[in-house]
């Protein structure tokens, strides 16, 4: 379908698409990599009456270290993430997640901050972003703010995020030390996941001494399994870890559409759960 007609802009600055979106209230919406937007405006299911196109902002892509914390502009490509030295040495889930987003050709014009900004549940990088305690860096007319990735996603396709606010940053603390994986199940390739698993692991003396969960499509957000996470602590073999993932679902709500139901999802989540720690934890 031909989305209905809109106005373009392309600001040249940060505080120039704030400006703008600021002037422009709800009826404009931000154009990243455009691979999220574009297709609800072709499908009719968005219909702005401004796009403003950040894509030429330079400010805004690139990574660079701040203390123990990496810090990721929202417009780096995910390809940019998967190949940058600093995300494979200090956050490497987050590398190894993106590389199974859809395909090259979506890895290449896609972003990362597009991707969370979009706030889709069943899209990889949120939980991802959730598991591995990451904040993000909005800025509006009155400066910037940091929305811990805990509050960032408030609903369905809903975020933070005020209407004359831009995402500008994503940043991580290092997870040197850490074992790491993400699981996922899909029908077939290149499409979303029907669960997904984000999993961060540190040992101490043979232990499990503190797990991350993140997990994708298992609700209206991404969602952490705490009491999994809380169950994982001391476990020292697959068996105590087969056991204490057998809470990954709870206080979950996932949804029933043409993929799954939603005990099969919680069924899901409890198996790639157990996948995903047991490789982190090195004892796959």
């Amino acid at each position: 379908m031909i989305p209905p007609a809109f106005d373009y802009t392309r600001p040249a600055t940060v505080d120039e698409a704030v400006r703008t979106l600021a002037d422009a209230g709800e009826e404009a919406k931000v154009l990243a990599g455009g691979q999220s937007l574009l297709p609800l405006m072709r499908l009719r299911l968005a219909f702005p009456e401004l796009v403003v196109d950040v894509g030429r902002i330079a400010e805004l892509r690139g990574v660079r270290e701040d203390g123990g914390t990496l810090v990721i502009g929202a417009m780096t490509t995910h390809h940019d993430v998967i190949h940058d030295p600093l995300v494979r040495r200090h956050a490497a889930l987050l590398a190894s997640a993106t590389a199974t987003v859809a395909d090259p050709a979506v890895r290449h014009r896609g972003t990362l901050g597009g991707s969370l900004a979009h706030a889709d549940p069943a899209a990889d990088l949120p939980a991802v972003v959730l598991a591995l305690d990451g904040e993000l860096v909005a800025q509006g007319p009155g400066g910037r703010r940091t929305i811990p990735a805990r509050e960032f996603f408030v609903d369905y396709l809903q975020s933070a995020l005020a209407p004359d606010e831009l995402l500008v940053e994503v940043r991580v603390p290092k997870a040197d030390g850490w074992g790491f994986h993400y699981e996922k199940f899909h029908r077939v390739a290149q499409a979303y996941a029907i669960v997904g698993v984000a999993a961060l692991v540190r040992r101490d003396d043979g232990h499990i001494a503190e797990a991350r969960i993140g997990l994708t499509n298992m609700g209206s957000t991404p969602v952490r399994a705490s009491a999994a996470e809380e169950a994982l602590t001391g476990a020292g073999d697959a068996g105590a870890v087969r056991q204490a993932t057998e809470a990954a679902a709870e206080g979950t709500h996932p949804s029933q559409d043409m993929s799954a139901s939603p005990e099969y999802r919680e069924h899901l989540a409890r198996v790639l759960t157990r996948r995903a720690v047991l490789t982190a934890a090195g004892m796959g």
